[in-house]
Protein backbone atom coordinates (compact mmCIF):
# COMPACT_ATOMS: atom_id res chain seq x y z
CA UNK A 1 0.00 0.00 0.00
CA UNK A 2 1.46 3.17 -1.06
CA UNK A 3 2.40 6.05 2.16
CA UNK A 4 2.38 9.39 1.94
CA UNK A 5 6.02 10.08 2.84
CA UNK A 6 5.27 13.38 3.84
CA UNK A 7 3.46 12.51 6.54
CA UNK A 8 6.82 11.05 8.36
CA UNK A 9 9.03 13.86 7.56
CA UNK A 10 10.30 16.12 10.31
CA UNK A 11 9.04 19.37 11.19
CA UNK A 12 10.98 22.14 9.90
CA UNK A 13 12.54 23.94 12.62
CA UNK A 14 13.05 27.93 12.78
CA UNK A 15 15.46 29.85 14.76
CA UNK A 16 15.61 30.85 17.67
CA UNK A 17 14.02 28.03 19.23
CA UNK A 18 10.73 29.75 21.28
CA UNK A 19 10.44 31.97 18.20
CA UNK A 20 6.20 31.45 18.37
CA UNK A 21 7.01 32.62 22.18
CA UNK A 22 9.19 35.72 21.15
CA UNK A 23 6.54 36.83 18.91
CA UNK A 24 3.41 36.50 21.43
CA UNK A 25 5.22 38.66 23.60
CA UNK A 26 6.81 41.41 20.87
CA UNK A 27 3.06 41.82 18.70
CA UNK A 28 2.11 44.28 21.02
CA UNK A 29 4.71 46.45 20.46
CA UNK A 30 3.36 48.96 16.63
CA UNK A 31 6.38 48.32 15.09
CA UNK A 32 7.05 44.39 15.09
CA UNK A 33 2.67 44.28 14.83
CA UNK A 34 3.07 46.03 11.35
CA UNK A 35 6.37 43.97 10.70
CA UNK A 36 4.29 40.96 10.93
CA UNK A 37 1.04 42.08 9.11
CA UNK A 38 2.98 43.29 5.85
CA UNK A 39 5.98 40.87 6.07
CA UNK A 40 4.37 37.69 8.26
CA UNK A 41 6.43 35.59 10.71
CA UNK A 42 10.27 35.13 10.03
CA UNK A 43 10.84 31.95 8.82
CA UNK A 44 14.82 31.91 9.38
CA UNK A 45 16.12 27.72 9.77
CA UNK A 46 17.76 26.60 11.87
CA UNK A 47 21.11 25.26 11.18
CA UNK A 48 22.95 22.26 12.37
CA UNK A 49 25.61 22.94 15.53
CA UNK A 50 28.40 21.52 13.87
CA UNK A 51 32.31 22.16 12.10
CA UNK A 52 29.99 23.05 8.54
CA UNK A 53 27.60 25.66 10.00
CA UNK A 54 30.57 27.96 11.52
CA UNK A 55 32.36 27.23 8.45
CA UNK A 56 29.46 28.70 6.07
CA UNK A 57 29.64 32.01 9.22
CA UNK A 58 32.79 32.87 7.85
CA UNK A 59 32.52 32.61 4.32
CA UNK A 60 29.84 34.67 5.09
CA UNK A 61 31.87 37.41 6.56
CA UNK A 62 31.95 40.98 4.65
CA UNK A 63 30.16 39.31 1.87
CA UNK A 64 26.12 39.18 0.99
CA UNK A 65 24.71 35.81 2.76
CA UNK A 66 23.74 35.06 -1.25
CA UNK A 67 27.27 34.46 -2.30
CA UNK A 68 28.09 32.82 0.82
CA UNK A 69 25.32 30.31 0.54
CA UNK A 70 26.98 30.20 -3.35
CA UNK A 71 30.34 29.76 -2.15
CA UNK A 72 29.29 26.90 0.20
CA UNK A 73 27.91 24.90 -2.29
CA UNK A 74 30.49 24.59 -4.37
CA UNK A 75 32.65 23.40 -1.03
CA UNK A 76 29.79 20.82 -0.41
CA UNK A 77 29.80 19.40 -4.06
CA UNK A 78 33.20 19.15 -3.87
CA UNK A 79 34.00 17.71 -0.11
CA UNK A 80 31.33 15.02 0.43
CA UNK A 81 30.74 14.50 3.54
CA UNK A 82 32.46 17.78 4.55
CA UNK A 83 33.90 16.88 7.54
CA UNK A 84 37.17 18.73 9.25
CA UNK A 85 39.16 15.90 8.38
CA UNK A 86 38.36 16.00 4.47
CA UNK A 87 38.53 20.05 4.65
CA UNK A 88 42.20 19.90 5.73
CA UNK A 89 42.73 17.71 2.89
CA UNK A 90 41.44 20.19 0.53
CA UNK A 91 44.53 22.21 -1.62
CA UNK A 92 44.63 25.79 -1.90
CA UNK A 93 43.76 25.65 -5.34
CA UNK A 94 40.75 23.87 -4.93
CA UNK A 95 40.04 26.29 -1.77
CA UNK A 96 40.28 29.27 -4.16
CA UNK A 97 37.93 27.73 -6.43
CA UNK A 98 34.96 27.66 -3.99
CA UNK A 99 35.66 31.15 -3.10
CA UNK A 100 37.88 31.43 -0.13
CA UNK A 101 40.16 34.20 0.09
CA UNK A 102 43.84 33.20 2.18
CA UNK A 103 42.44 34.73 5.22
CA UNK A 104 39.30 32.77 5.47
CA UNK A 105 41.42 29.59 4.21
CA UNK A 106 43.37 29.84 7.41
CA UNK A 107 40.76 30.67 9.90
CA UNK A 108 38.82 27.51 8.00
CA UNK A 109 41.66 24.93 8.47
CA UNK A 110 42.24 26.56 12.23
CA UNK A 111 39.03 25.86 13.00
CA UNK A 112 39.12 22.36 11.42
CA UNK A 113 42.19 21.34 13.04
CA UNK A 114 41.41 22.08 16.50
CA UNK A 115 38.53 20.00 16.13
CA UNK A 116 40.28 17.25 14.86
CA UNK A 117 42.15 17.99 17.71
CA UNK A 118 39.61 18.08 20.50
CA UNK A 119 40.41 21.20 21.15
CA UNK A 120 36.95 22.58 20.09
CA UNK A 121 33.55 20.89 20.76
CA UNK A 122 30.64 21.69 19.29
CA UNK A 123 28.63 19.61 22.01
CA UNK A 124 30.00 21.01 24.67
CA UNK A 125 28.88 24.21 22.71
CA UNK A 126 25.71 23.41 22.73
CA UNK A 127 25.45 22.81 26.27
CA UNK A 128 27.32 26.18 27.58
CA UNK A 129 24.94 29.45 28.01
CA UNK A 130 25.17 32.49 26.22
CA UNK A 131 28.43 33.99 27.31
CA UNK A 132 30.43 31.05 27.56
CA UNK A 133 29.06 29.89 24.46
CA UNK A 134 29.87 33.24 23.28
CA UNK A 135 33.41 33.49 24.54
CA UNK A 136 34.38 29.85 23.23
CA UNK A 137 33.46 31.33 19.37
CA UNK A 138 35.19 34.37 20.13
CA UNK A 139 38.41 32.65 21.36
CA UNK A 140 38.48 31.24 17.60
CA UNK A 141 41.09 32.64 14.70
CA UNK A 142 38.43 34.86 12.83
CA UNK A 143 35.62 34.55 15.15
CA UNK A 144 34.60 37.68 16.10
CA UNK A 145 31.55 39.42 18.13
CA UNK A 146 29.36 39.55 14.96
CA UNK A 147 30.28 35.50 13.86
CA UNK A 148 29.57 34.37 17.43
CA UNK A 149 26.17 36.04 17.82
CA UNK A 150 25.32 34.57 14.48
CA UNK A 151 25.90 31.09 15.00
CA UNK A 152 24.41 31.51 18.86
CA UNK A 153 21.14 32.23 16.90
CA UNK A 154 21.23 29.99 14.02
CA UNK A 155 22.87 27.04 15.22
CA UNK A 156 22.03 27.29 18.93
CA UNK A 157 18.53 28.77 18.90
CA UNK A 158 19.35 31.05 21.60
CA UNK A 159 16.73 33.68 22.22
CA UNK A 160 18.26 37.03 23.54
CA UNK A 161 20.83 37.64 21.23
CA UNK A 162 21.37 40.80 19.29
CA UNK A 163 24.09 41.35 16.46
CA UNK A 164 24.15 44.75 16.40
CA UNK A 165 27.17 45.26 13.85
CA UNK A 166 25.04 43.18 11.68
CA UNK A 167 24.69 45.67 8.25
CA UNK A 168 20.82 44.24 7.37
CA UNK A 169 19.88 44.63 10.79
CA UNK A 170 21.17 47.85 11.12
CA UNK A 171 19.31 49.30 7.78
CA UNK A 172 15.81 47.73 8.83
CA UNK A 173 15.95 49.10 12.08
CA UNK A 174 16.55 52.46 10.65
CA UNK A 175 13.87 52.32 8.31
CA UNK A 176 11.35 51.09 10.67
CA UNK A 177 12.01 53.76 13.61
CA UNK A 178 12.05 56.04 10.13
CA UNK A 179 15.40 57.47 12.02
CA UNK A 180 17.76 60.40 10.28
CA UNK A 181 20.52 57.85 9.55
CA UNK A 182 21.36 54.00 10.13
CA UNK A 183 22.32 53.20 13.46
CA UNK A 184 25.84 52.23 14.89
CA UNK A 185 26.74 48.89 16.49
CA UNK A 186 26.55 50.69 19.60
CA UNK A 187 23.29 53.15 19.54
CA UNK A 188 21.54 49.95 18.04
CA UNK A 189 22.73 48.06 20.99
CA UNK A 190 21.04 50.55 23.56
CA UNK A 191 17.93 50.52 21.28
CA UNK A 192 17.16 46.71 22.08
CA UNK A 193 17.32 46.86 25.51
CA UNK A 194 13.53 47.04 25.26
CA UNK A 195 13.48 43.80 23.50
CA UNK A 196 14.97 41.56 26.29
CA UNK A 197 14.68 38.80 26.34
CA UNK A 198 13.52 38.03 23.02
CA UNK A 199 16.16 40.52 21.24
CA UNK A 200 16.65 37.28 18.94
CA UNK A 201 13.37 37.75 17.77
CA UNK A 202 13.50 41.23 17.38
CA UNK A 203 16.15 40.84 14.81
CA UNK A 204 14.73 38.48 12.74
CA UNK A 205 11.54 40.46 12.82
CA UNK A 206 13.63 43.18 11.15
CA UNK A 207 15.15 40.78 9.14
CA UNK A 208 12.20 39.72 7.70
CA UNK A 209 11.04 43.57 7.27
CA UNK A 210 14.64 43.89 5.35
CA UNK A 211 13.79 41.04 3.14
CA UNK A 212 10.11 41.82 2.12
CA UNK A 213 10.68 45.29 1.38
CA UNK A 214 13.43 44.51 -1.30
CA UNK A 215 11.27 41.25 -2.49
CA UNK A 216 14.19 38.82 -1.43
CA UNK A 217 13.45 35.55 0.51
CA UNK A 218 16.43 33.72 2.37
CA UNK A 219 18.83 31.97 0.55
CA UNK A 220 18.46 27.98 0.27
CA UNK A 221 21.45 26.39 1.79
CA UNK A 222 22.98 23.28 1.52
CA UNK A 223 20.64 20.58 2.84
CA UNK A 224 23.12 19.56 4.70
CA UNK A 225 23.40 22.55 7.24
CA UNK A 226 19.45 22.53 8.15
CA UNK A 227 18.82 21.13 11.60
Amino acid sequence: MATDSTACAPPVLYAPQRLDEGIAALVGEPVFRTILGEAGPPRFRRRRNGFATLLHIILEQQVSIDAAAAMHRRLSDTCQPLTPQRFLALDEATLRRCGFSRQKMGYARDLAQKVVDGRFDFASLAAADDAAAEARLRSLKGIGRWSAEVYLIFALGRDDIWPAADLGLQVAVAERLQLAARPAEAELRGLAEAWRPWRTVAACLFWQSYLHKRRRVPPVLAPELYA
